[in-house]
């Protein structure tokens, strides 16, 4: 694959000079994360917009915060200081960010001021001159590498009246020491940020520029982590980064520990904890990697690996590192050594300069892959990025919503057909707690990711439930329990085997 240019020099230098002068899923849902009200002479609201690391990131946040005296609350009306953590990947995230800001910024003035606001994360960063200074918004803006400072930032707003900032991003902070609060959690699973940052640079993305560069966190705080969390009664930890797998880490015998070893080694702290990861790059998916999902039977049959696009030459103008015929070889490779792998993945339509034929290329390989689940948006500009800076987003509004619309059609299809053919099969389901739709139901997930409802009956939340499924949605796997099992149980007698459905 030929480079458009060499301009990776360029990219990171300019992160690099971002970081000296300290600056620097389409329809992302809100989560509302809050605690019962704790010590504290302010009480402290936080809401989660965006990705996994974003609700890891807010739990860093919490630990931060209660530390020095500050309650947590789950009621808005109650807190003292709001704060919004935010996500800066997609348009339509900022829009939404922007609307809650200005209807909080109304409560704020029916409180006579009486109220902080605080913009968190990756759109704090990008944007922290116009929260600031045009439209005068919020009362503290930190980036997602300053969260330490929080606490100071918020006494000095409230001391002096003035905007409290701190965007600064690290070459060094992975939050080793915090153990993250878990608040709106399950109880049964459970995020653990690895690392943070990434070097990849591709042309759409601007986590470069909000998140910094890459920075591993030390092995050791990564298992004390997971062994508190099994300690706790936690039955599965999902490891997050922007790119998990490019994780390497130098530990203190000199020995270089790679994703595939760290993943062995979560792997081993409990026979009975499963083990999932979020988010990989396909250029680092090794050999190495696929063996140990096929060898430890704890480490879920599920890996996510965005393609973004199917055609080679678009892949090349995201500078994505790898070709259409690559990517397709290695989801043979990975279903060649891991039997019954479940794959998903990230899509993007109307990227610049996308053809037709081009986004056929994309549909192609969608029928080639058959993934069981994917993310897939229209393409969005986002300011700082190459793509930004050197190519035109010149694929029209309608033809963009009309291809997206196709990949969408086409996934539901294939999500359909895959569910249809698990009609029959027995899964051990971890139960996570009561269905959406009937508290007489029970929802959990199939080591591959895939959402299972059956009835409740006698068992409990944490539970490993075989489950035979009877019938499915697109989206969700209909069945009846069979019996409570473990995970070493599970691993004897084949984590799937195949059962007549019910007729």
């Amino acid at each position: 694959m030929e480079p458009i240019e060499d301009l990776d020099v360029l990219d990171e230098e300019r992160v690099r000079q971002r970081e000296v002068d300290g600056e620097a899923d389409e329809d992302l849902d809100r989560v509302k994360h809050g605690y019962d009200a704790t010590a504290g002479d302010k009480q402290v609201y936080i809401e989660t917009y965006g990705c996994q690391m974003n609700v890891n990131d807010s739990g860093i946040v919490a630990s931060v915060l209660e530390e020095s005296g500050y309650g947590l609350t789950r009621e808005q009306a109650e807190a003292d200081v709001v704060l919004l953590n935010t996500c800066a990947i997609r348009e339509n995230a900022e829009r939404k960010i922007r609307v809650r800001l200005s209807m909080l910024r109304s409560e704020k003035e029916k409180r006579d001021g009486e109220l902080m606001l605080g913009v968190l994360g990756c759109m704090a960063e990008r944007l922290r001159e116009k929260l600031l200074e045009q439209e005068d918004l919020v009362d503290v803006v930190v980036g997602p590498d300053a969260y330490r400072d929080l606490p100071q930032l918020l006494y000095e707003a409230d001391a002096t009246g003035q905007a409290a900032v701190n965007v600064e991003l690290s070459k060094q902070e992975t939050y080793e020491d915090i153990q993250p609060v878990r608040y709106d959690s399950n109880g049964v699973s459970a995020y653990v940020s690895i690392m943070r940052g990434c070097d990849n640079m591709c042309t759409f993305c601007v986590v470069p520029f909000t998140r910094g560069r890459e920075e591993s966190r030390p092995v050791t705080t990564i298992l004390s982590e997971v062994s508190q969390l099994v300690e706790e009664g936690y039955k599965e930890v999902t490891l997050l980064g922007q790119n998990v797998n490019s994780y390497h880490y130098t530990d203190e015998s000199g020995t270089s520990v790679s994703f595939a070893e760290l993943v062995d080694r979560v792997s081993r702290v409990s026979t009975e904890l499963r083990v999932r990861y979020s988010t990989s790059h396909p250029k680092d998916c090794t050999d190495d990697l696929l063996t140990v999902h096929r060898d430890r039977p704890n480490v879920c049959n599920y890996i996510h690996l965005p393609v973004q696009h199917g055609n080679t030459e678009v892949l090349d103008r995201m500078r994505r590192t790898y070709t259409r015929e690559e990517y397709l070889a290695l989801t043979e490779r990975a279903k060649e050594l891991c039997p019954g792998v479940s794959l998903s993945t990230d899509l993007i339509a109307g990227f610049c300069g996308e053809t037709e034929a081009q986004h056929e290329d994309t549909l192609s390989l969608m029928e080639a892959v058959r993934y069981d689940h994917a993310y897939m948006f229209k393409y969005s500009e986002r300011p700082q990025t190459y793509a930004a800076r050197k190519y035109e987003d010149d694929v029209p509004a309608d033809t963009k919503q009309r291809r997206l619309e196709e990949i969408i059609e086409l996934q539901n299809q294939h999500a359909k057909e895959s569910n249809e053919a698990e009609i029959g099969r027995v899964h051990t389901v971890l139960v996570e707690g009561p269905s959406k739709k009937s508290d007489e139901q029970f929802f959990g997930r199939a080591d591959t990711n895939k959402g299972v409802v059956f009835d409740r009956e006698d068992y409990e939340k944490g539970d490993y439930v075989r489950v035979r499924i009877d019938d499915c949605t697109s989206s969700t796997l209909l069945g009846t329990a069979l019996e409570q099992t473990t995970l070493e149980e599970a691993a004897r007698t084949d984590s799937i085997t195949t059962e007549p459905a019910m007729a």
